[in-house]
């Protein structure tokens, strides 16, 4: 099963993007397909556009439009809930330790990363960032 990761512009930023992707790996994941991207306001508006009327949507919209991100098409058994559990809770203060927030997030807004929350968000995400051809053989 696919499912998405998109490492937020502040791991990149901060230089954490390698260390998250080998944690990633380490939990099982294989990268069938990655992207740096750099999100205009019209895609982060349509990606999140679930979130639109919370209060946090226009800072949310800005923070992933500030620089660069890396999708990640991830592959493994039980992907999605697999992912969700080992990135850790929205806030990394209240993320378990040994996960991805709880090591490298800022705050519960720089979170450093984000994952697809159900299989069918996945499928949605994945082809948004990647087009069937890339993901070709899976």
């Amino acid at each position: 099963m696919l499912t998405l990761a998109i490492i937020k512009p502040d791991a990149v930023q901060g230089t954490k993007a390698g260390k998250i992707l080998a944690h990633l790996e380490a939990q099982g994941f294989a990268v069938r397909a990655a992207r740096l991207v750099r999100l205009s306001q019209t895609q982060a508006e349509a990606f999140y556009a679930v979130h639109r009327e919370r209060p946090f949507f226009r800072s949310l919209v800005q923070f992933m439009t500030s620089g660069p991100a890396l999708a990640l098409a991830l592959e493994r058994d039980h992907a999605v809930s697999h992912l969700r559990e080992v990135i850790g809770a929205t806030d990394p203060a209240e993320a378990k330790p040994g996960t991805v927030r709880k090591l490298y997030a800022e705050s519960k807004e720089r979170n450093a990363i984000h994952a697809s929350d159900s299989p069918e968000n996945a499928a949605r995400e994945v082809a948004f960032f990647f087009p069937e051809s890339d993901l070709a053989g899976l």
